[in-house]
């Protein structure tokens, strides 16, 4: 047996579309400090005072529209890629979720059931791209919790991804195989983030040119930490392997939250405002994520697509994520293999 591990982390779902396991979920993923970096005060009375109150129902009914027969999308399509990888790969494999079930510490504890002798675990947060409220609250939370418990294992985690040659080579054959042969523009839809993330994450204080659409920031050093520049890079390889001209594909960011300046362009704000571009047939990917959720869903499968067909689009096509795809589980199996 393997004397290595491996425990693939994602974000999480709620036990179910019940507004009281929403308000659960909710305020364990909104008070994390890496989401909503305000003061414990503030944001407890933000979180617990205005938005879980007000916005348990309306995502209970959310997550109604996308509920699988076995539950939460995002859930099953983890387990899912678990079971693909699982199949490839000799080392036993375990799920965690940075929010609700499973947790950090019953992954841990899974592995040294199935191998006392366990010596070492690979972390692998399925977050292509680093930003403190994805990648960075992931790692950290499953840092504490084996501190915590003072596991004799070592714990190694596999760096962001997002220009990674397999999960360049996944993604693009992924789109490819889902693209129409009509489309006027690929539409990249990233999960946003607050600007001062990309600044609260810089241990250079390099220079991010967040209103140019062509670069972020130039420091190999800033780089790794930077979303914006992270999620450019990811289109770029991709839509040169896709051989797309640059009239053919866009980058927005999608899934605002407050009123504090995001990274712009807002998917929402421009699904309709495309027809009167030119743009009738538009395509859409959210590379952020590699297991469909209420993200992809609902937000851009259901309501965006609702928004740009009733502003006179002809056609709408959501590309899904890549789920458990084959050349990605593949790609997966690389990037894991090849960490140090």
């Amino acid at each position: 047996m393997s004397k290595r591990g491996i425990i693939l982390m994602n974000l999480g779902s709620p036990d179910s579309t019940a507004v009281i396991d929403l308000k659960k979920y909710l305020t364990e993923f909104l008070m994390d400090e890496r989401v909503i970096d305000k003061p414990f005060i503030y944001r407890t009375l933000l979180v617990k005072g205005i938005i879980v109150p007000f916005r348990a129902k309306n995502s209970a009914e959310a997550y109604e529209k996308i509920w699988m027969k076995n539950g939460s999308p995002l859930i099953i399509l983890t387990n899912g890629l678990q079971k693909a990888l699982q199949a490839e790969m000799p080392e036993t494999i375990e799920v965690s979720m940075r929010y609700g079930k499973p947790d950090p510490q019953t992954a841990y504890e899974n592995l040294l059931k199935s191998n006392p002798d366990l010596e070492e675990v690979i972390l692998v947060p399925l977050y292509p791209h680093y930003a403190m409220s994805s990648y960075e609250t992931a790692v950290e939370y499953m840092k504490k919790v084996y501190a915590k418990n003072k596991y004799s294992f070592a714990l190694k985690t596999v760096p962001p991804f997002y220009n990674h040659p397999a999960y360049i080579n996944a993604l693009a054959e992924n789109i490819q195989s889902n693209l129409p042969q009509k489309f006027d523009r690929l539409l990249f839809s990233y999960h946003g983030i607050p600007e001062r993330h990309i600044y609260k994450t810089d241990k250079t204080n390099s220079n991010h040119n967040l209103s140019d659409k062509e670069k972020c920031c130039d420091n190999p050093e800033a780089q790794k930490t930077c979303y914006r520049y992270q999620v450019m890079e990811t289109t770029r390889l991709v839509t040169e392997q896709l051989g797309l001209d640059k009239s053919k594909y866009q980058i927005s960011y999608q899934s605002r939250l407050g009123r504090d300046p995001w990274l712009q362009p807002n998917t929402q704000d421009i699904l309709p405002k495309f027809v009167s571009k030119g743009v009738f047939n538009l395509a859409v990917v959210c590379p952020s994520f590699v297991s469909d959720c209420l993200e992809t869903l609902e937000e851009i499968d259901i309501r965006g697509r609702e928004d740009y067909l009733q502003s006179g689009g002809k056609s709408f096509t959501y590309i899904p994520c890549l789920n458990v795809n084959n050349v990605w589980v593949k790609a997966l199996q690389q990037i894991i293999n090849e960490t140090k």
